[in-house]
């Protein structure tokens, strides 16, 4: 399996966090926002280049694109990712990174292809509103884990069962082996959301994006218990306003919201 390396410059932060939204809901699976540059990846099955150009034709932005092979990925990753402090909360670092850490909690992951890897905003707002729940024995549901690092932080903050499912199976790989690297136990598997329509958790986390969210709010609202917290991002500021019509009328009222960059976390209560 190989993949496409988009490289779209120069680019605003603000062009550059619309086109990550727009893009993600168009199979690409990984992102890097650098200086005035945008870099994005898609399996070469995935990709087409006449859909790519009408993304950015309305910001009249040019792209190069680059051909990486599988085994070349870990490799594209190590040489960009450095260590990511959330908050003096948690340190997210590689094997590789030899770091003194002053975070009560460290996760170490190998990125591979899978997303999130601490860097984003998204998922640093995500990490950032799980430092004040309370997650002691309690059960947890991480929709969409990608590198399985808010599952392996719910464990590390107490919660007596995490279940993280993704529909992608290199992310459950990937998932599955930062699980066993930081030694914790979360149950990592390729499903999807309906398979637990029956299950009830006390946390659910998704960091995924506007349309799926939306499309699984009733299913999210439902497999959360009563008071329970629904915690979620993948959203821009745009987002809100609907994602929070329709979590209201699902029976989830926002009680905290986060902001970064143009992004945002939202924090639901059952």
């Amino acid at each position: 399996m190989d993949y496409q390396k988009i490289t779209i410059a120069p680019v605003d932060e603000n062009t550059s966090d619309i086109l990550v939204a727009l893009l993600e809901n168009a199979c690409y699976e990984g992102f890097e926002e650098l200086p005035e540059t945008l870099v994005a990846y898609i399996n070469t099955n995935d990709f087409s280049a006449f859909n790519l150009d009408e993304f950015l034709k309305p910001f009249n932005l040019s792209y190069q694109t680059e051909i990486i092979l599988k085994t070349n990925w870990n490799e594209t990753w190590e040489s960009n990712f450095q260590p990511v402090i959330v908050k003096d909360f948690c340190t997210v670092r590689a094997d590789f990174h030899k770091i003194l850490i002053n975070t009560p909690f460290e996760i170490i992951i190998t990125p591979k292809m899978s997303f999130g890897t601490g860097h984003h905003a998204t998922t640093q707002q995500m990490m950032s509103q799980m430092k004040d729940l309370n997650f002691h024995e309690k059960t947890v549901f991480d929709f969409g884990t990608g590198t399985g690092i808010l599952a392996i932080l719910a464990k590390m903050l107490g919660a007596s069962k995490t279940i993280a499912i993704d529909n992608d199976e290199w992310s459950v790989l990937n998932a599955k082996e930062n699980v066993l690297r930081n030694n914790v136990e979360v149950e990592v598997t390729i499903d999807s959301i309906e398979k637990f329509s029956t299950k009830q958790f006390h946390v659910l986390l998704a960091n995924i994006n506007r349309n799926i969210l939306l499309e699984n709010m009733k299913l999210i609202s439902s497999i959360t218990v009563e008071n329970g917290f629904v915690l979620m991002s993948g959203l821009l500021v745009e987002d809100q306003k609907v994602i929070e019509e329709i979590a209201y009328q699902n029976g989830l009222v926002l009680k905290n919201r986060t902001e970064d960059l143009n992004w945002i976390s939202l924090l639901f209560q059952k």
